[in-house]
């Protein structure tokens, strides 16, 4: 049997409360206090009957992002057992994420299940479905910037830095630079699809382009280091997962050639990855699924398409 970890949680509710621990941990578990800048707090109503016994409560509290702002809590220190029990205990609102407290250590948390929902100033970067190609109106991303900037014009901001032709390599590498100016407190990365591609041209001429995706140990070199950017700025990363291709319609595409069994095993890794280490999925592969006719070369979307891709994202408060 593998040795238990230690983990610490910064806690802002119930889970402070020794009846709470006890009932969950069987015992109180070492706290120290702690707080954690960059966010706020709001009311929760609770349903969860299992929940409402333990805590007491029908109304918990659930973190909302707000610059300037501090929430006052407390770290518990957990081993793995402990930790699993407070996944069980929390409701399907809330998801367990990394967050850096104003110490400058990181802890779990439990935030907003939905990573959209509380955000503020939000950084994108990819490729160019991104970026928007194919759709003057700046595409989902676009339409997305636009919705979350009416929300709270004083507060809300959208920086789209994707770049046309990136690969998940040229965004890890880049992205460090372009976020203090910014200061964000979310992170979309949507990037991938270019990195499926299959080259068409000879592997051994002089100008052969990259298809550089061999698998799950790929994406983990790349989203790691994401990763760790987003939570040096204290943002939330979110990973944004391909939309569907129609690979009967791509041909010959700058000499690399798309197809749909790549692009689904390129997902399904990108999603395992995001499960393994606790980072938001976005999945985008169901409003194109089969409706080639909102695609403009197979690979993107027309502006309908993107319509379609920023309607999926269902973005609170629009």
């Amino acid at each position: 049997m593998s040795e238990s970890r230690p983990h610490t949680l910064f806690s802002f509710g119930t889970l402070r409360d020794e009846r709470v621990q006890t009932a969950l941990f069987g015992r109180a578990v070492p706290t120290s206090a702690a707080s954690l800048a960059g966010y706020t707090t709001r009311p929760l109503p609770i349903t969860d009957p299992a929940v409402i016994a333990a805590s007491g409560l029908d109304v918990h509290l659930i973190l909302e992002r707000e610059r300037g702002s501090a929430v006052e809590g407390a770290v518990l220190h957990l081993t793995d057992q402990d930790l699993a029990a407070a996944d069980a205990y929390e409701v399907d609102d809330y998801a367990r994420r990394r967050v850096v407290l104003t110490t400058g250590e990181s802890a779990w948390a439990y935030l907003d299940a939905d990573p959209l929902r509380s955000a503020q100033r939000i950084v994108i970067v990819g490729d160019s479905i991104a970026y928007g190609r194919c759709d003057p109106r700046g595409g989902w991303a676009g339409h997305f910037a636009a919705a979350h900037i009416a929300g709270n014009e004083s507060a809300h901001r959208v920086f789209n830095l994707a770049v046309p032709g990136s690969f998940l390599t040229d965004v890890s590498e880049q992205t460090p630079a372009l976020l203090a100016p910014r200061l964000p407190d979310t992170l979309l990365v949507a990037a991938g699809l270019n990195d499926s591609a299959v080259p068409l041209a000879s592997p051994h001429g002089p100008h052969t382009p990259r298809a550089p995706y061999d698998g799950p140990a790929y994406i983990a070199d790349r989203l790691g280091p994401l990763a760790a950017t987003a939570l040096a700025h204290n943002a939330r990363l979110v990973v944004v997962g391909p939309a569907w291709i129609d690979e009967t319609r791509t041909g010959d595409y700058e000499g690399l050639r798309f197809t749909e069994a790549r692009v689904r095993e390129l997902r399904e890794s990108m999603r395992s990855w995001c499960d393994e280490h606790h980072v938001d999925f976005l999945d985008m592969w169901e409003p194109l699924r089969g409706r080639t006719e909102l695609l403009v070369d197979g690979v993107h979307p027309t502006a309908e398409g993107h319509e379609a891709l920023y309607r999926h994202l269902d973005i609170p408060g629009r």
